[in-house]
């Protein structure tokens, strides 16, 4: 038997010469469309240098805004889109925008030397490319509710992250301690400081490099190793959320189950080797799990020891 790609609505309307399913994949921009391969044209709003091979991209519709759903949401914060550049191809990125937010759409994008992150590093503001999605599982918001939440992250892995603390501080009062730990390899690789500054006001944040750099005066080392003594949490009440190489969860999961924080609770966002979106291609595989279908979070036990 085939992989169940979507799930069809109550609502789905047969005519004698199309059949038009209203999809749900996960997201909004996947309610009611026709074709889930079919992506929509977007143009650039802004483009931000965040780093020397990092630029942040704000897209927007030609016209009208992004769809939200019920819940008055664009997307669910550790979902991704696929961006593509006609003669180029597709990349898939996390969305680093808050989810309330339904007029534009920030993707975080590292010149990673291929072809499409290239292309996207030479477009300007007011070019035009492709959006599909938001495709796959984000993270469980109804679950974390009431929960004392630990974000980390390293890298360009901040996207995910970013949404869901854009949408944990627009519901505070929901929420018990939180923390974000961040770990780059530079002060100049920190992303999204601008943004940073303002949750700070919200929520405890915690940034490490790697190795000791010219006035630096915040922390050094591995975002692992600052958890134990910097982080207050009721661990039977308290979750995780990472994004970032697979190395560094596992680290960082070692030192979380110590405080009482079970696999079960500790939620990964694996944005890796997607290409389709859809479950088709079978190139984003990891075990027996399809990252773009079952993720791209996962709780730590369905994806332990599965990185590459």
């Amino acid at each position: 038997m085939g992989r169940v790609l979507y799930k069809l609505s109550p609502n789905y309307v047969f005519t004698p010469k199309v059949k038009v399913f209203k999809l749900w994949c996960g997201g909004s921009f996947g309610v009611g469309v026709k074709n889930i391969y079919l992506p929509q044209k977007v143009k650039i709003a802004k483009i931000k240098k965040l780093s020397y091979d990092v630029k942040l991209f704000r897209f927007k519709k030609p016209r009208g805004v992004f769809p939200v759903n019920k819940n008055k949401l664009a997307f669910i914060p550790g979902q991704f889109v696929l961006a593509g550049l006609w003669g180029y191809g597709e990349a898939p990125f996390g969305i680093a925008s808050s989810p309330y937010e339904n007029s534009f759409i920030d993707i975080v994008v590292r010149n990673t030397g291929g072809r499409v992150t290239s292309a996207l590093h030479n477009l300007k503001k007011g070019a035009e490319i492709t959006l599909r999605g938001p495709y796959g599982n984000g993270f469980p918001l109804s679950f974390l509710e009431g929960k004392d939440v630990i974000m980390i992250s390293g890298g360009c892995g901040i996207p995910p992250i970013a949404s869901l603390t854009e949408y944990i501080i627009k519901n505070r009062k929901k929420f018990g301690n939180v923390y974000l730990l961040y770990g780059v390899r530079t002060p100049k690789d920190i992303l999204i400081k601008g943004k940073m500054k303002e949750w700070e006001k919200y929520i405890r944040i915690i940034l490490t490099i790697d190795k000791p750099y010219p006035g630096w005066k915040g922390c050094t080392g591995f975002v692992c190793n600052l958890i134990q003594p910097a982080i207050k949490v009721s661990p039977g009440n308290a979750v995780a959320a990472m994004c970032g190489p697979g190395p560094m969860t596992d680290a960082t999961e070692k030192v979380l189950r110590p405080l009482g924080i079970a696999d079960r609770r500790i939620f990964v966002s694996e944005e890796r080797r997607m290409q389709c979106g859809v479950g088709k291609c079978q190139h984003c595989t990891t075990g027996e799990k399809y990252v773009c279908l079952d993720g791209p979070v996962f709780n730590y036990d369905e994806i332990d020891k599965n990185w590459d």
